[in-house]
């Protein structure tokens, strides 16, 4: 009998098959709730990351310098990059290799949980993306160079995105606020989830790594949203 015609797989192909089907499950399973509407709800923790303007990426990686696509989010066109840069903290203390999410915005932000910035040092407010003003800035550096932000480090405050058929169905409207009940084991009731609403948006609620550890999230936790 002829042998198998088989092509080996190496250690790094198994472990990114294991992450796309683990990511699939959570983005079809991580959430439920008694009427889905007319899109699922998937819930997803979002994990410290900045995001930058196309100035600050060639000041950190070099003139001329775009980000590359690692890796593709729930969000239409959202992606993490291949670069990430080092964040230095008011103590000298540091995190390496803080992922850039694109693609590039007008402004520069970074994100981090309460965790993440205790043991740097920080003192951040809870605040919704975009909103920087008056908030402690950072050290960032990369390959080529460093940028000082003055201001524009947050912890996210945990939100939905949805389209206007979700606000409708949900009844809520842009800029409110409505409840994400999670289950399992520890079953509590987030009671500030910030609404967007935009057509281009999917169902999905973005909480932080603290936030997730909390509720003991997973992707066969169940979850809804209430008004």
């Amino acid at each position: 009998m002829a042998a198998a015609n088989l092509t080996p797989v190496n250690r790094a192909q198994i472990a990114h098959l294991v992450r796309e089907s683990l990511r699939r499950h959570a983005q079809t399973n991580g959430t439920t709730s008694k009427s889905q509407g007319p899109n699922p709800l998937v819930v997803n923790i979002s994990a410290r990351h900045c995001h930058l303007s196309q100035k600050s990426v060639e000041i950190l990686f070099g003139k001329g310098h775009q980000l590359t696509p690692k890796k593709w989010l729930y969000q239409e066109g959202q992606y993490a990059a291949e670069e990430s840069v080092t964040l230095i903290g008011p103590r000298s203390r540091v995190i390496s290799n803080l992922r850039i999410l694109g693609p590039c915005r007008d402004f520069d932000q970074v994100e981090l949980a309460s965790t993440d910035a205790i043991s740097l040092g920080f003192k951040i407010p809870v605040r919704n993306s975009g909103n920087i003003a008056g908030t402690p800035g950072c050290m960032l550096m990369g390959p080529a160079g460093f940028l000082e932000m003055n201001e524009g480090v947050i912890r996210a405050a945990p939100h939905v995105h949805m389209a206007p058929e979700d606000a409708a169905y949900y009844g809520v409207e842009n800029k409110t606020f409505m409840k994400l009940r999670v289950g399992g084991e520890l079953g509590m009731t987030f009671d500030r989830i910030f609404v967007r609403v935009d057509p281009s948006f999917k169902l999905e609620v973005h909480i932080d790594t603290d936030e997730g550890n909390a509720c003991g999230f997973a992707p066969d936790v169940p979850c809804e949203l209430i008004k």
